[in-house]
């Protein structure tokens, strides 16, 4: 164990990237032998468990003086959950100058103006405050938290991305109890009698349908003997209220089961998560987008193969890529089916033939922005993409589908690089294929006027959407790139909601 900011120092020493912390107050339970279940998991490098009550955090009429402080218990959970190091500090080694009289942070009101933000005010600010000094003594490259705390969890994602901090943020979900009750340190307040009334939160927020709203809830909580502090629905970035025409929402109450406070939230959903990649030719979205949609368990939708899939077909029958009525007829027999087969790749078949290979050809490649532009094959190919996506649980990629095809995606990324990186990577792909590739200039400048086509088109030009996150992948490689796509997705979609999958 390690008890001052001296003994940290001289461990950190050692050779423990890549370092994952797990910050508690102690008091531990299952649910925080989960947490190190996964910073093990999760990194080959070391893991450091902190425990500190931080007197920040509570407000002026709450249990900071009655916490639990069960130091020998907690060592031994730790120990057996076999983290590397345990750090239990005093007040001056996280803050020399006193709590009060250190620099704080303030969270953004929107982010703590409801839920128990709202009932607990300052109670945020103190959390931060806190993460962000054992971040700057701890250097971790990992910091693990759980999905219980949602607010907690959304405003500390926040603040690493504000601070542009070097650290991956890894959310776990919620550990109950076997009659459903969430797993917390002030469970141990409650009293027998109370602990059986205390099931009814769970409970009730499990029955919740995707239709009931949070007055429905607070009835049923009413009913069985619980003081409601709030119930809400909001969205699960936001943290703002929402109803039904949010597809994912987190409903979240507070409740006080005698002298104790209890918090717990469900996950309601109309369908099952949706994310939209979109980005110009060559900046690798299939390579990454195959490979992110196997890794979450979400389906692959692969839109410009769907278009080049056209364009193949233009080309066999001979038509002129700029006779619309000629490519109209076709379209009225066009049989069209995708497969996803082991690894995450994908099959093309048109009207029965596989054409996986054919539709990365340089013909098919120099004329699917003539062939895509026309609004007859925008209209029939973007009605199959949104009946394959009206259930949700697919990852689509392509130049507008987050504008024209899913403009309600939970998540909505730009993926872009510069031409001159997408130039080299198209040769390396055409060499790869058996293709001879242009020189390097050529190359750039057939890309850069693709890119003026697909962007000044009039029908669905390729834009950024408003709303979407704009990665450039320059220098990045591939793992790395998937790796930040996870993140944010999990910063819109809890593993609560939708768990990762075991390979």
């Amino acid at each position: 164990m390690l008890r001052t900011a001296q003994e940290l120092r001289a461990w950190l020493q050692g050779e423990r990237a890549p370092l994952t912390l797990i910050p508690t107050m102690g008091g531990l339970h299952q649910g925080h032998v989960r947490l190190m279940e996964v910073a093990r998991s999760s990194s080959a490098g070391s893991t450091l468990l902190s425990l500190f009550v931080n007197p920040l955090q509570f407000g002026p009429n709450e249990d900071y003086d009655r916490y639990p402080r069960t130091l020998q218990s907690d060592l031994a959970l730790a120990e057996s959950a076999g983290v590397d190091a345990v750090w239990a500090p005093d007040i001056g080694d996280v803050f020399p100058d006193g709590p009060e009289d250190s620099v704080g942070l303030t969270v953004p009101a929107l982010l703590q103006s409801n839920l128990c933000g709202r009932v607990r005010p300052g109670h945020f600010d103190g959390v931060a405050t806190v993460v962000a000094r054992l971040l700057a003594l701890v250097k971790p490259q990992r910091l693990v938290l759980g999905e219980k705390d949602w607010q907690q969890l959304v405003i500390l994602r926040r603040l690493v991305e504000d601070m542009n901090l070097p650290v991956t943020v890894l959310g776990v979900p919620t550990v109950r109890e076997a009659d459903g009750l969430a797993m917390s340190s002030r469970n141990r307040y409650l009293s027998p009698e109370n602990r059986e009334r205390a099931v009814a939160l769970p409970r009730a927020l499990q029955a919740a349908d995707f239709k009931d709203d949070a007055a429905d809830v607070r009835k049923v909580l009413i009913a069985a003997g619980l003081e409601v502090e709030y119930v809400e629905r909001v969205t699960p970035t936001s943290l703002q209220p929402c109803g039904q025409e949010t597809a994912i929402s987190l409903l979240a109450a507070a409740v006080r089961c005698g002298n104790t406070r209890l918090i717990d939230h469900v996950f309601l959903m109309s369908r099952a998560p949706l994310v939209a990649i979109d980005g110009p030719a060559g900046a690798g979205k299939s390579t990454v987008t195959r490979a992110f949609a196997e890794r979450l368990g979400l389906t692959y939708l692969d839109t410009g193969a769907m278009y080049r899939a056209v364009t193949w077909l233009v080309q066999q029958r001979q038509v002129n890529p700029e006779d619309v009525a000629a490519i109209a007829s076709l379209l009225v027999d066009f049989n069209l089916a995708l497969r996803s087969l082991p690894g995450g790749r994908q099959q093309v078949l048109v009207n029965g033939e596989d054409v996986s290979d054919a539709i990365r050809s340089p013909e098919v490649t120099a004329a699917v922005s003539a062939v895509a532009a026309h609004r007859c094959v925008r209209k029939s190919l973007t009605e199959q993409q949104k009946a394959m996506g009206a259930e949700g649980g697919l990852v689509a990629e392509g130049r507008d589908i987050g504008t024209a095809v899913f403009p309600d995606a939970d998540l909505k990324v730009f993926l872009t690089a510069t031409v001159s990186e997408r130039a080299r990577r198209r040769a390396m792909d055409l060499e790869q294929r058996g293709f001879a590739a242009p020189i390097r200039s050529e190359l750039e400048a057939q890309i850069a006027e693709r890119d003026r086509k697909d962007s000044t088109r009039e029908e669905a030009p390729l834009v950024k959407a408003s709303d979407a996150v704009e990665l450039v992948t320059d220098g990045m490689a591939i793992d790395a790139v998937i790796d930040a796509l996870v993140q944010l997705f999990r910063a819109r979609v809890a593993e609560e909601a939708w768990p990762t999958p075991e390979h």
